[in-house]
């Protein structure tokens, strides 16, 4: 079959879109559907004019947009950027560590935050908020795993360690010219102390 019977076949011209000659295609096939020895010769003639755009693309005659990809043209990718590792806390510090709920936050604040400001006010008052503030710690602590006795040491640690910071931390802001007592001073930090552990720690 030559190229220009293909066409004609068609009843489309040489520059028609690949659009105009599927149209050509449907519209020649129904027109001929009674005539299989028609329909053939159609079917013919666009598979031959396919081959024909295609051996033109191939060698360069027919500009193909950029946007379409072809299986014969090699796609590059860039190759995907491996994912950055998360940096996580050991096991230890992980089994240790709480991530606490808003009102777990807030309800010990609140209780510290009283505490502390009644030992900076009546500094006399001091011990007796520091007991409160380790049943209030205890309470805290115990609450999230329920083990008395883990909650019992990690809360008299805590108030030792903010006693020994705090006692040297209260008499040096004294020493500054704060206007609140060393004693009162270093009760408020033990409660921040008992605050953090009680808040942040499992």
């Amino acid at each position: 079959m030559s190229e220009l019977s293909c066409y004609e076949q068609l009843g489309v011209s040489e520059n028609a879109s690949f659009e105009e000659i599927q149209e050509a295609r449907t519209r020649m096939s129904e027109l001929h559907s009674g005539d299989r020895k028609q329909v053939d010769l159609i079917e013919a003639a666009y598979d031959e004019i396919l081959m024909q755009r295609l051996r033109q693309r191939q060698e360069g005659k027919i500009k193909v947009p950029e946007r379409i990809r072809f299986a014969e043209r090699e796609v590059r990718t860039m190759p995907a950027a491996p994912p950055t590792p998360t940096k996580e806390a050991p096991a230890w510090l992980q089994r240790l560590l709480d991530t606490p709920s808003r009102s777990d936050i807030i309800w010990p604040a609140g209780g510290f935050f009283a505490l502390s400001l009644l030992s900076l006010l009546q500094p006399a008052s001091a011990p007796l908020a520091l007991a409160v503030g380790v049943g209030v710690g205890l309470y805290f602590l115990n609450r999230k795993e329920k083990k008395f006795a883990r909650a019992l040491v990690i809360t008299v640690v805590a108030l030792l360690g903010g006693l020994l910071i705090g006692a040297p931390l209260g008499t040096w802001l004294t020493s500054l010219g704060v206007l609140f007592s060393a004693d009162g001073l270093a009760a408020s930090f033990t409660f921040f102390v008992l605050w953090l552990v009680s808040s942040f720690l499992r």
